[in-house]
């Protein structure tokens, strides 16, 4: 069957997004932000990505949890936080490569 394929991805994503929360921005952007701190080297770029994405999220649920009397949905502020991070990172790009030495 043709449409199988796209059919599951289209009822799969959201029930992915559904159970985790859209707390997707982490995967996108805390990589792309380390490698701006240690470099392209993955064996120094996946344990540091792997711990600023560790302090980011404590310090979005701390914020989350402090800000008001109300606990603020994490999803919410990660992407309040990391769109403006993830249109740095492409004007960044788009201005001097990932290399920064063009």
């Amino acid at each position: 069957m043709p449409l199988a394929g796209p059919l599951d991805e289209r009822v799969d994503r959201p029930a992915q997004v559904a159970v985790s929360g859209g707390v997707g921005w982490v995967g996108l952007i805390i990589p792309h932000f380390g490698r701006m701190l240690v470099g392209p080297d993955h064996r120094v770029l996946l344990p540091a990505s792997a711990l600023l994405g560790g302090l980011y999220l404590l310090a979005v649920d701390t914020i989350a949890r402090a800000a008001t009397n109300q606990e603020i949905p994490l999803g919410l502020l990660t992407a309040l936080i990391g769109a403006p991070i993830f249109g740095y990172l492409l004007w960044r790009t788009h201005l001097r490569g990932w290399g920064g030495r063009d």
